[in-house]
């Protein structure tokens, strides 16, 4: 699958791989489990329980959004990008693996904010590096094969692990908590490790010479680059269209674990159901790559849209352990295609030499948009105590971000390039 990849390309599709085992095992899977049961454990109410865990996921992509373009823009000054992208990769790695340390819950969300922070800044450096191993023509499937990787590798090796140690440990003599706590210690070493690749051979090969006052210097390129995509309608109508559908992504992947668990499935049903969207998002990671070659990335996204629809349809009506599996197939098949095309389609349209700039507001409108969902999610279940109705909300986001895309961005990416 491989072969026909260089040497960075490969490099850099295997931070997927490395960082993904942050978004399962502590966004998404067994650390909102663990936060749950130590948090009601101290008295705190269960729904209570499941807004600050969406409150604390706002918090940290608020941070994080508000720093990107600042952060974006100072790493495409030359020999700027690695280092900032090896700084908040520690940050996480660090934080993630100190989650093993502590059960107190609110230590816990405070880790937990941090980790978030090193996860999405160096996503910020890591999604404009795209321009410096591939080209326009390459893209898309290089794209999806890192979000293919990160699926079977750092989602679900390490989940599997984690999985079975906590559901068997206790007759080998590694307690349910010991357990827990290992997955943390695991996904930091993973993280870390798989990193390497990334660290010895991609390199930031389009950048700006910096002035002597680098503060002035990235105050006016950020400023000029807002101003350039406030004039192209396209792209500025294509990340508010991102904003709105990436913001349902979001929400599903950050609250589904807590969602399930008040909708009465136990720790080990979530996890496996959680599992099986992993399995599933591989391959369809994939063919949304291969498929945009023939179809354009435009329709495969909103492929994507029309899929999570359908979610929050399902999601809304849930009965019985059966719904549950019929919701992760139906993610597993869009989740991965959705957000590797979204990354892609962006890609082409930026220039080379200021990706780490452009691509700092495109996680401005990604993160907004994730502090707005699991905080509505979070909202709406304590104001009407009926966890279901948050669907609702999330569809609506979908809709809106789909009939953006098809009535506001043109179909032809160099129609969007000439805007």
């Amino acid at each position: 699958m491989l072969k026909s990849f260089t040497r960075e390309e490969k490099a850099w599709m295997f931070y997927d791989w490395a960082n993904s085992a942050f978004a399962t095992i502590v966004a998404a899977i067994i650390l909102p489990i663990f936060f749950k049961e130590m948090a009601v454990s101290g008295g705190v109410a269960d729904v209570d329980a499941t807004a600050y865990w969406g409150y604390a996921t706002s918090c940290g992509t608020l941070i994080c959004a508000l720093l990107a373009p600042f952060l974006g823009t100072l790493g495409d000054f030359k020999g700027m990008k690695k280092k900032l992208f090896t700084g908040f990769m520690l940050l996480g790695v660090i934080s993630t693996f100190f989650l093993a340390m502590t059960e107190n819950w609110k230590l816990l969300l405070l880790l937990y904010i941090a980790g978030t922070l090193g996860f999405n800044g160096s996503c910020v450096y890591y999604d404009s590096f795209l321009l410096d191993v591939t080209d326009e023509s390459r893209m898309d499937q290089v794209s999806a094969l890192g979000y293919g990787l990160g699926y079977i590798g750092g989602s679900t090796i390490p989940l599997v692990i984690s999985l079975l140690l906590i559901q068997f440990g206790d007759s080998i003599g590694f307690p349910t908590l010991t357990a827990t706590k290992f997955s943390f210690v695991l996904t930091a070493v993973w993280w870390l490790v798989f990193t390497l690749p990334m660290l010895r051979h991609v390199q930031q090969r389009h950048s700006i010479e910096p002035e002597k006052d680098l503060l002035s210097h990235t105050m006016r390129n950020m400023g000029a680059t807002c101003r350039m995509i406030l004039k192209n309608k396209s792209v500025l109508f294509f990340l508010i269209a991102y904003f709105f559908y990436i913001d349902g992504v979001g929400t599903i992947i950050h609250m589904a674990t807590v969602f399930g668990d008040s909708c009465g499935l136990d720790s080990m049903d979530m996890m496996v159901i959680l599992l099986v969207v992993q399995i599933v998002a591989f391959p369809f990671a994939i063919i949304y790559g291969r498929l945009s070659a023939k179809v354009g990335s435009r329709k495969m996204i909103l492929l994507g849209i029309v899929t999570y629809i359908v979610v929050c349809a399902v999601g809304y009506n849930l009965h019985k352990m059966s719904d549950f599996l019929v919701l992760a197939v139906l993610v597993g098949t869009a989740q991965g295609g959705i957000q590797a095309l979204s990354r892609s389609f962006y890609g082409k349209l930026v220039p080379a030499e200021q990706a780490s700039e452009y691509f700092g507001f495109f996680d401005v409108f990604g993160k907004f948009s994730a502090v707005i969902g699991p905080a509505l999610f979070g909202i709406t279940a304590q104001l009407t105590g009926v966890t279901n109705y948050g669907a609702l909300a999330v569809m609506a986001m979908f809709i809106l971000g789909g009939g953006i895309l098809i009535f506001l961005v043109p179909r032809s990416i160099e129609k969007m390039k000439a805007q």
